[in-house]
């Protein structure tokens, strides 16, 4: 199946999708600052460069979207019907990425927690934000 759009549109639509200070990580950083969590952003020093970094909890926040990380069971990862390969092969890319951040960071003594895109929506969001509130803490 061929694309809908040209070369040039799909560039321009690319281009826009944000990978840094995103609605859902933007949600988890306000919560965080109103319960008086200090943190860092996008530390590069770091394995993975995660989104949030608390030191006085040795504590990083990865906030993933499902589509872009294979959030498997969720219904926003749907695999696209174009490209299908070219797609499969770039989530599983970011997954393996994942996979080998998390680790050096256990293996740096970090708690490394991830908080899903779909976990933010309505509905859910109190209950998983008052969650990962516990899980800083302990």
């Amino acid at each position: 199946m061929a694309d809908v759009h040209s070369k040039e549109t799909r560039s321009y639509n690319m281009s826009k999708i944000k990978g840094k200070n995103t609605k859902p990580e933007m949600l988890v950083r306000k919560f965080l600052f109103a319960n008086g969590f200090r943190y860092r952003l996008h530390d590069k020093k770091l394995p993975g460069k995660p989104d949030i970094v608390l030191p006085k909890y040795k504590t990083v926040i990865f906030v993933h979207g499902c589509f872009w990380h294979g959030h498997e069971g969720c219904k926003y990862f749907v695999v696209p019907k174009t490209r299908t390969e070219w797609w499969l092969n770039k989530i599983n890319h970011n997954i393996e990425n994942d996979q080998k951040a998390n680790i050096a960071l256990q293996n740096e003594g970090w708690k490394v927690l991830i908080v899903w895109e779909c976990q933010l929506k309505k509905g859910k969001k109190e209950k998983e934000l008052l969650q990962l509130i516990h899980k800083i803490k302990h």
